[in-house]
């Protein structure tokens, strides 16, 4: 028994420090997301073993920022969109390790935390309420440009699962925003600027158009879930649209960052960033 104990202070230990390691959160509406009117009940957080921080009932979305060392900042940015299955959050290794990855290559990176619409008792909707917080993230990183040196023309998204329908959403679904619009942030075009679809989960039905962005696709052999993923390459293929596809062997759905992830998988990364590089995303602001 006095072992299980100091098992579990000690993962609690582990999940506070991680936590606490974390930047700040920014708020997409400081005053409260439209459609969250009277929603006040608290996130939820659970640990996945040994340290996996999994999150449930956002009612306030928003961004962590991961900004990258001036001297390496190559003036792009992403927003990163963990899934779930749009009824959690799994934040740790489909967001903040990419995050540090990204910023400790010169890429400005932003895990967004999105409302769900499939959390227990929600009310929210994928196209509606989840877009809505994909398209505001955008629109946030481009207003803040000067201020974090990030070129508004090479703010992208990626997302894993779950939230790479939010990106592929994104990707096909965006405006040239509001220059009427009191609010600054909302003058600013929602439409990204690359996409990437790491296994992407996307509905059969689910189309792109001739002015998606380029795009990055890349999932496991073994994974049923994301297979359609070459059909999109071949669809924006057909479309004229620049896109790479990549097929890891040996691995299934959901493997983000994870210290245990073998050699032919664990290099997934660095081939996004290699992708990035070779469109001129990563030349210096």
């Amino acid at each position: 028994m006095k072992a299980l104990i100091a098992g579990l202070c000690s993962l609690m230990l582990m999940a506070a420090v991680s936590v606490a390691a974390e930047p700040e959160q920014i708020l997409l509406w400081p005053n409260g997301a439209p459609g969250s009117e009277g929603k006040t009940s608290a996130e939820t957080m659970r640990i996945y073993p040994p340290d996996e921080q999994v999150l449930s009932n956002v009612n306030s979305p928003s961004l962590t920022p991961y900004l990258p060392d001036p001297a390496k900042a190559t003036g792009a940015a992403v927003i990163v969109i963990p899934g779930g299955g749009h009824s959690e959050i799994w934040i740790t290794h489909e967001g903040y390790r990419v995050a540090r990855y990204l910023a400790d290559h010169g890429i400005a990176a932003f895990v967004l935390k999105y409302r769900l619409a499939k959390a227990p008792g929600s009310t929210y909707t994928i196209e509606g309420d989840e877009l809505a917080d994909a398209q505001r993230a955008i629109r946030l990183v481009k207003s803040r440009a000067v201020e974090w040196h990030i070129d508004s023309a090479r703010v992208g998204v990626m997302g894993f699962s779950a939230g790479g329908q939010l990106t592929a959403l994104a990707g096909t679904r965006f405006d040239a925003g509001n220059p009427a619009a009191a609010d600054p942030v909302e003058n600013q075009s929602s439409r990204p600027a690359f996409l990437g679809l790491i296994y992407a989960y996307l509905p059969e039905d689910f189309s792109f158009h001739a002015d998606t962005p380029p795009a990055f696709f890349c999932f496991g052999d073994k994974d049923d879930i994301s297979k359609g993923q070459i059909t999109n390459y071949l669809q924006l293929e057909q479309l004229g649209v620049p896109a790479e596809i990549h097929v890891l062997s040996g691995v299934g759905h959901g493997f983000g960052i994870r210290p245990a992830n073998p050699p032919q998988v664990a290099i997934w990364p660095e081939l996004l960033v290699d992708w990035m590089d070779a469109k001129g995303l990563l030349k210096s602001p």
